[in-house]
């Protein structure tokens, strides 16, 4: 404890907090804390953002300041690093546990507290953001300190005309600045006009500059050099692997050449069941939608839109699509997202059993499918770039599954 004119405050560091109510630690630094009968409690914190966290947050301090009948100042990180992103919203709980003060959170603030008021009457204080809000803005926060603080000035993004490059896109935009961003166009021979016409769009609604560089003459000197060895087999993923590789070369090469640096536009659905092709669409040095599922893309994407038509409607209305062979569509090969999702969330963020999802009414068969699929591309997992960090359970350091594992 310390002592500033005749007040005693208890400093306390992060978990130190975390009651035994909530969690049960064996030893309680608070406990020994409180026998010199400080007036305040001050938490000193770096923690993570997910949009779970402001409520398990708020539980957290208050179960503290009801045990010892104390007030708290909570005083948390802001900034991003790596693929941690912490969000801030630091504030004061009276002994009743009334936030007095908080601060805007993804905000660098200097937040004044006066330790004689007792109440929030009369009191401003930041209020909580729904959780779409708080994801969109800690992407920001997560492109911006991960540009800046590595000293990177551009970003170069491979825009397809669908939903998960076209959010990347925007976002992008609004953290670096549209002068900063840099889309590039690689349509294929199964690439459709649309798509064509929608990424160009979004560019010009965006403000930031665009290249197109079609791939046909690539593939088909791939092809070329490949049809003695394929014989006469059947066009496959083989093919359809290919043209996201070029893509990627092509890609690598640009950035390359004009200095920029990648970013990637996997979703999370993709990349838990392993929808995405080492080398091609999984290049990049950060991940942006990483730990968003595709259903939760759709919804950001709303929500860019909330004041302007910034991605065409368009974009957001089609049926997903790799477009890697005549006429295809994500469901070819996946579930429909929204079942999808709610079988991976039980799965990834619950932790929950192949038996519990299966009790909780999901067809059996794709609930072992999907863990099935889970399972077997961690090897992808583990060759991917770091990925912004929205939720309580995300793929990277926050999750470490051996390669080689029979799970389920």
């Amino acid at each position: 404890c310390i002592t500033i004119e005749g007040v005693k405050f208890a400093i306390t560091i992060c978990e130190d907090i975390w009651n035994i109510k909530i969690h049960k630690y064996l030893t309680q630094p608070l406990d020994a804390l409180v026998k010199e009968q400080p007036d305040c409690i001050i938490n000193l914190s770096a923690s993570p953002f997910d949009y779970t966290q402001e409520q398990k947050r708020h539980q957290t301090l208050l179960a503290t300041v009801q045990h010892y009948q104390l007030p708290i100042m909570y005083c948390n990180a802001v900034g991003a690093q790596t693929d941690l992103i912490f969000d801030g919203g630091s504030l004061y709980m009276n002994a009743e546990g009334e936030i007095i003060e908080k601060a805007n959170s993804f905000e660098e603030a200097l937040l004044l507290i006066d330790t004689n008021i007792n109440s929030k009457e009369n009191q401003s204080q930041a209020s909580a953001s729904p959780s779409i809000a708080s994801i969109h803005q800690a992407l920001i926060i997560g492109i911006r300190d991960y540009y800046s603080k590595m000293g990177f000035q551009n970003a170069l993004i491979a825009s397809s005309g669908g939903i998960d490059s076209a959010v990347v896109v925007a976002l992008a935009c609004e953290a670096l600045g549209p002068d900063k961003v840099h889309t590039l166009l690689l349509p294929s021979p199964f690439s459709s006009s649309h798509s064509i016409s929608d990424a160009i769009a979004l560019a010009n609604n965006l403000n930031c500059s665009h290249d197109t560089i079609a791939i046909d003459s690539i593939y088909q000197s791939y092809t070329s050099s490949l049809a003695y060895a394929f014989k006469d087999l059947p066009f496959s993923v083989a093919e359809e692997n290919l043209q996201s590789r070029i893509r990627g070369g092509l890609v690598m090469a640009y950035a390359n050449k004009f200095n920029k640096i990648v970013l990637n536009t996997s979703n999370k659905s993709e990349l838990a069941t392993g929808y995405g092709t080492l080398y091609g669409d999984m290049i990049g040095g950060l991940s942006i939608l990483g730990d968003l599922y595709k259903t939760q893309v759709y919804e950001l994407a709303h929500y860019i839109n909330t004041n302007a038509t910034i991605i065409p409607i368009s974009i957001i209305e089609k049926a997903p699509s790799a477009e890697l062979r005549p006429n295809q569509k994500d469901s070819d090969s996946l579930p429909e997202y929204e079942i999808l999702d709610a079988i991976l969330f039980q799965l990834i963020e619950e932790q929950a059993s192949v038996e519990q999802v299966i009790k909780y009414g999901f067809d059996e068969k794709l609930v072992r499918r999907t863990a099935q699929l889970l399972t077997q591309n961690e090897y992808k997992r583990n060759q991917f770039c770091p990925i912004l960090r929205v939720s309580s359970k995300s793929f990277g350091s926050g999750r470490r599954i051996p390669i080689v594992a029979k799970l389920y």
